[in-house]
């Protein structure tokens, strides 16, 4: 399964994490066509049991949310309690770039495998980790020991207190925005150390907590209490200080409008025969306009409520910044996804359909990365991947008859 395209061709990653921030992390640098060697436990990525499964499909090897984060990986599974388990990982180590864990904090070192030992194998590794509240090495958390979820870095790094309507109804941001931020810092810190590697020869460690990158995406939280000393509360779909921003309903459900600026503004008031409004010293420059938002919004409405989603397309699309609020179904028949492949489909094992999973967003017009297969079974390519590092027929047969490599034959 190994291929020679993408920007990132040449590079090899040793994935030893589980759920979604670490995943994602891997599976950004495997689009750009990183070897990705996903090292799993015998039972697996505990997200291979997670749906949704198609109907067909009685073999779950993974569900949809797995096929989501691992497409473009190899797979193998080690037993890493085991002396024949830890040996492998070491020799896969010494020839990697990188190697990427969510474990808890500690977890490797204790087994013999952490960033201390691996290091004195190959003083180049870039080696990665992605926590609810990092390590050590960035500075040590007094919840270093916690663990975590999206829901935890969403609330405790600030999302969760302006999201929502009122601030005692708090909301987090829909999906697992908590890992998938985390993991888009990890790619990127792990190409930095990586450049650094390639220029000096010396890895380091890398980072990441779940916590840190909501913060860091957190920018209203910090200027406002920063600047003038307040906590800035939830204000439903709208920011401080711009207006009208937001979402309005219409006839048929709810679109989302953002034409705060003069001459945005004024070309909607045109669009909704309101010219009136752009004379109102109510709404005369932006902080009046955000000032008096409930009332603009009530004027917007007017008009907005007596037409259909479809009718104010035709109407403000390409004129102001506008779009009705899409649902999945609207996502799949946009010809907007089709043209960017934001849904390739991928084979689904145990089923006889295709499915799709979300593509690759960043577009490079010389070396593109590419969704090129599906997410692996479980130990799928151990036997090609110990070859890889030397191990002979006759070892890697008695390695899986003791069990310390499943060779990926069966089903979970």
């Amino acid at each position: 399964m190994k291929h020679n395209s993408g920007a990132l061709n040449g590079i090899r990653v040793l994935d030893l994490t589980h759920a979604l921030a670490g995943p994602f992390c891997t599976q950004v640098l495997a689009d750009h066509g990183a070897d990705v060697i996903k090292v799993e436990p015998l039972d697996g990525d505990f997200f291979r049991r997670m749906g949704p499964f198609t109907e067909d499909d009685q073999e779950r090897h993974y569900g949809g949310l797995f096929q989501s984060c691992n497409r473009n990986k190899r797979s193998i599974s080690l037993d890493l309690k085991s002396a024949e388990g830890k040996d492998i990982l070491k020799k896969l180590a010494a020839e990697a770039d990188v190697l990427v864990e969510n474990y808890r904090s500690g977890v490797l070192d204790k087994m013999g495998v952490g960033y201390e030992t691996l290091k004195t194998i190959n003083p180049r590794l870039v080696y990665t980790s992605v926590r609810g509240f990092g390590d050590k090495a960035g500075g040590a958390s007094p919840y270093i020991d916690w663990p975590a979820f999206d829901i935890v870095a969403q609330a405790m790094g600030g999302w969760m207190g302006i999201t929502g309507e009122d601030a005692d109804h708090p909301v987090k941001v829909g999906g697992g925005a908590g890992d998938t931020a985390a993991g888009l810092f990890a790619a990127f810190g792990t190409m930095t150390a990586l450049w650094h590697a390639r220029n000096t020869g010396q890895g380091q460690y890398v980072d990441v907590a779940m916590t840190d990158s909501i913060l860091a995406l957190s920018e209203l939280v910090v200027s406002q209490y920063s600047y003038v000393g307040v906590s800035p509360q939830p204000v439903g779909n709208r920011i401080p200080g711009l207006a009208p921003f937001g979402t309005f309903k219409v006839k048929d459900g709810v679109i989302a409008i953002a034409a705060p600026h003069n001459a945005q503004f004024h070309l909607l008031c045109k669009m909704i025969n309101q010219p009136e409004l752009i004379g109102d010293p109510r709404f005369a420059n932006e902080p009046l306009r955000w000032e008096n938002n409930v009332e603009l919004t009530q004027r917007i409405e007017e008009f907005t409520t007596l037409h259909t989603k479809k009718e104010l397309r035709e109407l403000f699309g390409g004129k102001i910044p506008f779009s009705p609020i899409y649902t999945a179904e609207d996502i799949f028949s946009d010809p907007h996804f089709e043209a960017r492949k934001m849904l390739p489909k991928v084979d689904q094992p145990g089923s006889s359909k295709k499915v799709s999973v979300p593509g690759v967003p960043v577009k490079l017009s010389v070396s593109p990365g590419e969704v090129r297969s599906r997410a692996p079974m479980l130990g799928e390519h151990s036997q090609e991947i110990l070859e890889d590092v030397g191990f002979t027929d006759e070892n890697i047969k008695l390695m899986f008859e003791k069990g310390s490599v499943f060779s990926g034959k069966k089903p979970l």
